[in-house]
């Protein structure tokens, strides 16, 4: 006479998707918060550092860079001064303008304020000099 014997559980040997889903959201959750923006990758500037923070809430906002060589660029576009002053122009043509600049720490004062002057020239009253925040730095 056989006797039936109790059916046993089958043990999975599978790897279960719920925790490796969960891993691979804190992973991205994790890079996410950890990774850097850059405004304009590919120009090497290096900017100054401030103590305090500032806010731009405009909506109409042109950024130039200025790099170490004194190249100016809009949007990673390399432009002249002449080709600067009339983008200026018809930007402020448009609407109400505000500029960003993001100078090197190492250009020349004097080419920061030749970039000022064209775009006070051109009519934008806003100028807004872009610099890295350091919060422990005071002096």
């Amino acid at each position: 006479m056989r006797f039936s014997q109790p059916k046993r559980e089958e043990i999975s040997l599978g790897v279960s998707m719920a925790p490796l889903i969960d891993i691979v959201f804190l992973l991205l959750i994790f890079f996410m918060l950890t990774s850097h923006i850059e405004i304009i990758p590919g120009i090497d500037i290096v900017l100054p550092d401030i103590a305090e923070k500032g806010s731009d809430t405009s909506t109409n906002t042109m950024i130039v860079a200025l790099d170490r060589e004194g190249n100016h660029y809009i949007n990673k576009e390399k432009v002249e001064l002449t080709e600067l002053f009339r983008r200026f122009k018809e930007s402020v043509h448009l609407s109400e303008t505000n500029l960003i600049l993001q100078a090197d720490r190492d250009v020349k004062h004097g080419q920061v304020v030749r970039v000022m002057d064209l775009a006070k020239k051109a009519g934008i009253t806003t100028i807004v000099i872009a610099a890295q925040w350091e919060p422990e730095k005071i002096f």
